[in-house]
C-alpha cells in the first residue's frame, strides 16, 4: 500500500445500487428465455449454438452484477481492495455499484467508548495508587486503521493503559501546594495532558480522540488508611495555620485602635498580657470561659 492511500478515492461510486439491481433481475430471467429454445433447437438439429452460449453468459453476468452491488449504513464505511491495492474508501451511505472483482472491509465511523481497567501503578512520589480512564474515539483515517496496523481496536487499548501508565508517574497523587500539578487536585490539567498523550499514540492507526478524562482515582488499598490520616493530618495543619494568622492579625489590629483611639494606656507586660490571652481566646479548640475582675486592674 502507498503512503497516498488515505486519499479516499472511492468515496461515492460512479452507478447507482438500484438500477444495476434491476439489471441482474432482468438478466436471469433474460438467460432461461435464450437458453431453453436454443437448447430445443439443437436437439432438433437447428442452430441455436450462439443462442445458447448468449444465454449462458447471461447467467454469470448477473452474478457479477450482485456481486457488485454494496450498502453503505450511515456512519459506517468499506475500504476497497483490488488485487491486494487499495483503491479506497466508501463513507457516503447508500446503494452503490462497483467493481465486482474488488475485496470490501467494513469499518465502522461511529464513536466509540472504551472504560479502561482499573490499573495499580506507582505515582511520582513512588505511592501505589489505583487509575482508571474513559476514552471516546473514532476512525478518522480508514486506510491507516485497517494496513498500519494490525487490529485497531486492541491497539487503541493497549496504548490507552500505556499511556495512562505512563501520565500517573508523571505527576503525584496529591500536592501541599495548589501551584503544582497533582493527579487529584488538577483534574482539567490532567485531563487534558492525557487526551493530548492517547492522541499522539494513536495518530498511526488513524484513530481521533474526542475525549479522554480519569474515571477512577484511589489510593492502593493497602496504604490506603495511612493516607487518609496523612491527608487529614495536612488539612489541620494547614486550617491551623490559617487560624494562628487571622488570630496575630486581629490582635494587631486590637492593639493598634486601642492606642490610635486613647482608650487605654498599657504598658509592655500588659500588652503581652492581652496579646496571649486574646490568642487562647481566637485559636483555642473550645470556647473560653471569661473571669469577670471585680477588683483593681492589678488585683
Amino acid at each position: 500500500m502507498s503512503r497516498n492511500a488515505s486519499v479516499e478515492k472511492l468515496r461515492s461510486p460512479g452507478l447507482p445500487g438500484i438500477l444495476m439491481l434491476l439489471v441482474g433481475i432482468l438478466l436471469l430471467p433474460l438467460a432461461f428465455i435464450l437458453i431453453i429454445p436454443a437448447a430445443q433447437s439443437l436437439k432438433e438439429g437447428g442452430i441455436g449454438a450462439l443462442q445458447l452460449t448468449t444465454g449462458l453468459l447471461c447467467l454469470p453476468m448477473s452474478v457479477l452484477v450482485f456481486r457488485s452491488l454494496v450498502l453503505i449504513n450511515p456512519n459506517a464505511s468499506k475500504v476497497v481492495l483490488l488485487f491486494g491495492e487499495y483503491q479506497g474508501t466508501l463513507r457516503d451511505n447508500g446503494f452503490f455499484s462497483i467493481n465486482p472483482l474488488t475485496v470490501r472491509r467494513p469499518i465502522s465511523l461511529r464513536a466509540h467508548n472504551f472504560n479502561s481497567d482499573k490499573l495499580k501503578v506507582n505515582d511520582l512520589r513512588g505511592n501505589p495508587i489505583e487509575i482508571g480512564a474513559v476514552v471516546v474515539w473514532r476512525v478518522r483515517d480508514t486506510a491507516k486503521a485497517a494496513f498500519d496496523v494490525e487490529d485497531f481496536d486492541s491497539y487503541v487499548h493497549v496504548q490507552t493503559e500505556s499511556a495512562l501508565r505512563h501520565l500517573a508517574s508523571c505527576h503525584p497523587y496529591d500536592a501541599p501546594e495548589d501551584a503544582q500539578v497533582s493527579l487529584r487536585g488538577s483534574s482539567d490539567t490532567i485531563n487534558q495532558e492525557l487526551n493530548a498523550e492517547i492522541t499522539t499514540r494513536l495518530q498511526i492507526a488513524g484513530i481521533e480522540v474526542l475525549e479522554a478524562r480519569i474515571s477512577h482515582l484511589a489510593y492502593a488499598p493497602e496504604i490506603a488508611s495511612v493516607m487518609l490520616q496523612r491527608q487529614q493530618a495536612d488539612a489541620i495543619i494547614a486550617a491551623r495555620t490559617r487560624i494562628v494568622d487571622g488570630a496575630v492579625g486581629m490582635v494587631q489590629m486590637a492593639l493598634e485602635q486601642l492606642s490610635r483611639n486613647k482608650v487605654c494606656e498599657l504598658d509592655e507586660e500588659r500588652k503581652a498580657q492581652m496579646v496571649c490571652n486574646l490568642l487562647v481566646v481566637l485559636c483555642g479548640e473550645r470556647g473560653t470561659q471569661p473571669i469577670v475582675n471585680a477588683g483593681t486592674i492589678h488585683g
